[in-house]
């Protein structure tokens, strides 16, 4: 194979990214890594809805037709890579921009394969389909892809790579070598594997409600109802069904405890919390840092759980204040509307993004037209939301299972910022480059759920509908906050005592849930749901310790907000500018890039809460 000192790279854009470089011209060329890099535009029309699919990146390693089927179609790229000699620093950058796209191509493929699966959990194909790539593809690529980070490192150019992005990369390579060992694999695979039985069993899950077999998604639903015999019905039913399959996610969390563990301690760690804080890249802030967030959200959170409640329990006329009363309009006004289906909620969140700027509407114009949602709950469809970045084409997937609520509207809205941010990253030269901490990512998505609130008007046209919803929602983000602190500080526990048995585990649960929960809700008679709640929430199964990053970014998007309704046009400005950053500069200079501070000190959490406060008195 032939390789060449000057390379030029193909990377498809439409006439909406060209926007975003604010450059009238129908060609775009820069360099990077003293290569050539081509933006070429592949469709010509501009305007709201009149888009061509995008074509993937031009490859210019891998061949045009080049189809990922088993580890041999693979092994030579990896052992090319490996094996050529890197003699100069423009060497080293074509290698780094070869190994991308091979990795990159790697990644659309595991996306595909994991969206179908979790679209379809009762397709033994998908299912199949995915499992090999986790069992016989990947435990090869491990192993070659070490080696190749320890050829980098070991590289006496590296240190010639002076772009930001670059040295965010290879302190990423240092910390992967650091904590690779090649018996934590197989390791890695069998968490792979368990990790997808939560998401079938869950998806499983249906009730019989009014004679109809209906989704928790949408029984849920119905826990707004004015009726609160109805509510009390609906609540019961949904967790007696959860309890049927206690006993199997029991055994199955306790299962993924003993494999994190020993996989931490074979990398030379005393729990799997501190090889975590390592394997996720917190450089910025530490376990104890943590704790000081739990702390703050005790102290000046909870109080206003406390006051919502205390406010919905009077006004709902009640004696007591039950796990049912909770999702219902406190004015016991029937539940909102905002959409039919999952298409119209498609079309009111794009009018919606269109007033907030036309760009984000084109995003999920094009999501749209290369049908890359599903969007709606079915019996058979794993549980949650997500959206998946797929690097190649450069345009994501949105995954939700709504049921006409309100949260779905704000789960739609939430992953759209996700789709908008992995656009923006898309001419982002690496992959590197766009793979985002979690930190930045939820930013782009929880900042997006605040400011598209100034043209909720699509989605409730009646201006009493509309505070109502946007006082539901701000209320909402400000509960947020104790639940990330309630599910991150068990984590905490759970990783800090790994040997610790169901009894322990139930108590550590109500201890912590206690310290951050409403103090109002009478509890009564429901003891077996309580201890059980936590396992409701996916992320303690398939994605450890990835959960106070929604607490953090919740305090900077609330930040985002302020600064556009303080200057609507500058923030969005900012906001924007940050995300195209992708990971090419650190946590904090992205967040100072948005105009906000990477922040949870007490005196900062104070602040925002009181703008917050300031906003939902505005509604009253």
């Amino acid at each position: 194979m032939q390789f060449f000192n000057q390379l030029k790279l193909y990377i498809p854009l439409t006439a909406l990214e060209l926007n975003t470089f604010h450059q009238p011209i129908m060609e775009l060329k820069s360099l990077h890594f003293g290569i050539e890099i081509q933006f070429v535009v592949i469709c010509s029309k501009i305007g709201y809805m009149n888009h061509t699919p995008i074509l993937r990146r031009t490859r210019t390693y891998l061949p045009d037709d080049f189809v990922i089927q088993s580890w041999e179609t693979l092994k030579n790229f990896f052992e090319e890579l490996l094996n050529r000699e890197i003699n100069s620093l423009q060497s080293l950058k074509i290698w780094l921009t070869n190994r991308s796209e091979l990795e990159t191509a790697i990644s659309e493929e595991m996306g595909w394969r994991y969206i179908r699966m979790t679209c379809y959990t009762d397709n033994e194909a998908y299912r199949e389909a995915f499992n090999y790539m986790i069992t016989e593809i990947e435990p090869q690529i491990a192993p070659i892809s070490n080696k190749l980070d320890e050829k980098i490192l070991n590289s006496a150019y590296k240190n010639e790579l002076n772009y930001s992005g670059d040295k965010i990369l290879l302190r990423a390579l240092e910390t992967n070598y650091k904590i690779f060992r090649e018996e934590n694999i197989s390791i890695f695979t069998e968490i792979q594997t368990l990790q997808q039985q939560y998401g079938a069993i869950c998806g499983a899950m249906s009730v019989v409600i009014n004679g109809q077999e209906i989704t928790l998604q949408q029984a849920g639903v119905l826990l707004q109802s004015v009726d609160r015999h109805e509510r009390e019905v609906t609540y019961k039913t949904i967790n007696e069904r959860r309890l049927k399959d206690k006993p199997q996610l029991d055994e199955l969390y306790t299962k993924l405890i003993s494999l994190r563990q020993q996989i931490a301690k074979n990398a030379g760690f005393d729990n799997f919390r501190d090889y975590m804080f390592v394997a996720l890249g917190r450089y910025d802030y530490n376990a104890q840092d943590c704790f000081d967030f739990h702390a703050a959200i005790a102290l000046e959170v909870k109080p206003l759980l406390n006051d919502f409640a205390s406010s919905r329990k009077a006004t709902l006329q009640l004696n007591t204040l039950r796990p049912w009363d909770l999702a219902v309009d406190p004015e016991n006004k029937p539940p909102l509307k905002p959409f039919i289906d999952g298409e119209d909620l498609l079309e009111k969140t794009i009018k919606c993004f269109n007033k907030l700027d036309p760009f984000l509407a084109e995003c999920l114009v094009i999501m749209k037209n290369m049908k890359h949602l599903d969007l709606e709950s079915r019996k058979g469809k794993a549980p949650g939301g997500y959206n998946y970045p797929l690097d190649e084409i450069g345009i994501p997937f949105i995954f939700m299972n709504a049921a006409g609520t309100l949260q779905d509207t704000i789960t739609m809205l939430h992953e759209g910022g996700h789709a908008v941010h992995s656009i923006l990253t898309k001419p982002l030269a690496l992959n590197s480059y766009r793979s985002l901490t979690s930190e930045i990512a939820e930013l782009a998505s929880m900042s997006m759920e605040l400011i598209s609130m100034a043209h909720w008007d699509v989605f409730f046209t009646d201006a009493e509908t509309l505070k109502r919803a946007k006082k539901s929602h701000l209320e909402h983000v400000i509960e947020t906050l104790p639940w990330v602190a309630t599910i991150d500080k068990f984590q905490h526990w759970v990783y800090e005592n790994p040997q610790h048995n169901l009894a322990e585990r139930t108590q550590a649960w109500n201890q912590v849930h206690s310290e951050f929960a409403c103090d109002l809700v009478d509890w009564s008679g429901l003891q077996e749901f309580k201890d059980n709640v936590w396992q409701k929430q996916l992320h303690l199964y398939e994605v450890p310790f990835y959960y106070i990053e929604y607490g953090i970014a919740q305090l900077g998007a609330i930040a985002v907000w302020k600064n556009c309704q303080e200057n609507p046009q500058e923030g969005l400005k900012k906001y924007l500018e940050a995300l195209k950053l992708g990971y090419t500069v650190s946590i904090k200079e992205v967040y100072a890039t948005a105009g906000v501070k990477f922040d949870f000190s007490i005196e900062h959490i104070q602040d925002l809460m009181k703008f917050v406060k300031a906003e939902l008195d505005k509604l009253d």
